[in-house]
């Protein structure tokens, strides 16, 4: 992983600050999602997620997908969060909607986020992109380097 700078850092520490928040509500068992993984943890109490114990998965469009964690929240959410490296001029599937809410933290690259109304709006490093619940979305990589991103997804019941 490469060096990152104060920025990339701020928006790491707001994204798992924000996280964290979330899962110091569980008081329930939940699964951190991975390959192999699928042992039960208790969310009821503060912990660290260790970046580098974190499974990683190839995509087809050269990319690779980090999945973090997923689970329902004992006050009905559910929370899914993944990590994507999305190659220049790829998108991670094409536009779509679904009943979640996704928060997309941009960490690297440049991408163009397709949001309501199919409005395109580019986003860079630091950026954060939402998508509502039932309206449609997509993203593309539309820079010159890797874009790497997190995924914050919540809704009611599992997705």
């Amino acid at each position: 992983m490469s060096e990152m700078n104060r920025r990339d850092l701020c928006l790491a520490a707001g994204a798992f600050a924000a996280l964290g928040g979330l899962l110091s509500q569980a008081k329930a068992q939940q699964e951190v999602h991975g390959e192999g993984s699928g042992a039960a943890i208790d969310l009821s109490k503060s912990q660290v997620f260790h970046f580098d114990q974190m499974k990683v998965e190839q995509h087809a469009n050269g990319g690779w997908g980090r999945p973090v964690l997923h689970g329902t929240l004992p006050t009905g959410e559910f929370v899914e969060v993944h990590e994507t490296m999305l190659p220049p001029g790829q998108m991670p599937h094409p536009p779509h909607k679904h009943r979640n809410s996704e928060f997309v933290l941009i960490r690297e690259g440049h991408v163009e986020y397709w949001g309501e109304n199919g409005k395109r709006e580019p986003a860079g490093p630091g950026d954060i992109c939402f998508s509502a619940s039932n309206q449609m979305h997509g993203m593309k990589n539309t820079g010159n380097t890797n874009a790497t991103y997190f995924v914050v997804s919540i809704s009611h019941g599992q997705l």
